[in-house]
């Protein structure tokens, strides 16, 4: 059954506000519950639940779409899937693409059909990922690089790449995509050693990283996302995606009761059903302006010891 597309409401609407059903609870359902109100969308939480009783629970709604949120491939795959079964708008790419990207061997194999250079076999440089929106009528536009500088760390752009390096992977990235079809959002990972880089992996949807791409270029990927679903066409250039400034965002579990004072360049994400679960984003003009403000809090969230342990892997004070 070929899926109807998302349709987002207009100012003229006399109807209900088209809905979405979303797999995902925490951040990930902070964030695409806010882009659904920002575009005037109803959005309805689904439980945990297989594939197709998920999608029986959004027609059953009357919601037009669903949204994956944070999950990966082979999640996505079979919530893809069953939505193209059932007539519902997937949030995300084809399925086919989204098969060869779970699978690994065919997303590499695409991209070397496309000249993409690959990593070799168990290469061990530093990981860089590019992500990259795509519309209806073959547009393409990638975001600032960024880096995990450890588990509960991601920087953009990244430090020790140059501008030009940057921007080539962002080319190589896009290079990649081009002709496959791809409608939404994907993050193509590359190792990098020395002068070599090569493809490594490709990622659907959302990864938890999206604020980054909020602060540097003023661009909400979520809110994008389901512009594009919806048939929308991209809204910005490429040069005005370049990275105003540097960011950096932390995943925290702060205690119960945690004080946050916020101020300049500082932002907290945390979910009320999950308040356990935040996501502290921190940014300024220059590296070490966005490590200031991240180190201030932290260390109201955390605490002296555990902040400067939070801050492994950044310049010096």
């Amino acid at each position: 059954m070929c899926p109807s597309p998302l349709r987002l409401p207009t100012p003229e609407d006399t109807e209900p506000a088209p809905g979405v059903a979303l797999v995902a609870t925490g951040q990930a359902g902070l964030r695409v519950r806010q882009a659904c109100e920002e575009l005037g969308l109803a959005c309805l939480v689904a439980p945990p639940a297989p594939a197709e009783a998920v999608v029986e629970q959004a027609l059953a709604a009357g919601c037009r779409a669903l949204h994956p949120g944070e999950n990966g491939a082979g999640s996505q795959l079979a919530l893809a899937r069953a939505c193209g079964r059932a007539g519902l708008a997937f949030v995300g790419p084809r399925p086919a693409l989204i098969e060869a990207m779970h699978d690994g061997e065919a997303i590499r194999l695409l991209m070397r059909e496309a000249g993409v250079p690959l990593a070799e076999e168990g290469a061990t440089g530093p990981r860089v990922r590019v992500p990259v929106l795509a519309d209806r009528l073959g547009g393409l536009r990638f975001l600032p690089a960024r880096d995990r500088v450890h588990p509960g760390l991601v920087r953009a752009p990244v430090a020790w790449l140059t501008p030009e390096q940057r921007a080539y992977l962002g080319q190589l990235a896009l290079q990649g995509l081009a002709g496959l079809g791809l409608v939404g959002l994907v993050s193509l990972d590359f190792r990098v050693s020395g002068n070599r880089l090569g493809f490594a992996a490709m990622q659907p949807g959302l990864d938890g990283s999206e604020a980054l791409d909020e602060a540097l270029t003023g661009v909400d990927p979520v809110v994008e996302q389901l512009r594009l679903a919806a048939g929308e066409r991209l809204r910005d250039r490429q040069a005005a995606l370049a990275p105003r400034g540097h960011a950096l965002q932390w995943r925290l579990f702060p205690e119960a009761g945690a004080g946050f004072s916020g101020g300049p360049g500082l932002r907290l994400d945390r979910p009320l059903e999950a308040p356990g679960e935040a996501r502290l984003l921190a940014w300024g003009r220059r590296p070490e302006e966005a490590i200031r403000r991240g180190r201030r809090g932290l260390r109201e969230l955390l605490g002296e010891a555990p902040a400067e342990a939070m801050l492994t892997g950044l310049a010096p004070r």
